[in-house]
């Protein structure tokens, strides 16, 4: 199944981390999928470093259009909201839609998806 890895994850396996290897079989089994968003996360600190060849390699990763459902995302905060959940970042709620709009599960590392998965219907990997 395609995963949406999010800039966490990343983070994690450019620093050779504990999630380094559940990306890798990703990776091996094309099962990577990225959309704008994670990528502009991503992008300008590696161009920071003068990280061009995984800039290059990043951009090579099939991306999720985002189709955004502003009325989907303001019933996403508002039942956030309504759980006490606060400060749920818009960008959050912007890659669950993806998401969930795609099919896909979410990979991440961010505790924010963990809550999020409680509250909307979206799946995260491996959980």
């Amino acid at each position: 199944m395609q995963t949406l890895v999010d800039t966490s994850i990343w983070i994690d396996y450019f620093r050779s981390g504990d999630y380094s290897g559940d990306l890798d079989f990703l990776i091996e089994e094309n099962l990577v999928v990225t959309n704008d968003l994670i990528l502009t996360e991503l992008i300008p600190f590696l161009k920071l470093k003068q990280q061009n060849k995984v800039i290059k390699l990043l951009l090579e990763v099939r991306k999720l259009t985002l189709a955004i459902d502003w009325e989907e995302l303001i019933q996403f905060q508002f039942k956030c909201l309504k759980s006490g959940t606060n400060g749920m970042g818009i960008p959050h709620l912007i890659i669950a839609q993806n998401a969930k709009q795609n099919q896909c599960p979410i990979y991440s590392l961010d505790k924010h998806f963990s809550l999020l998965k409680k509250i909307v219907p979206v799946k995260l990997y491996g959980k």
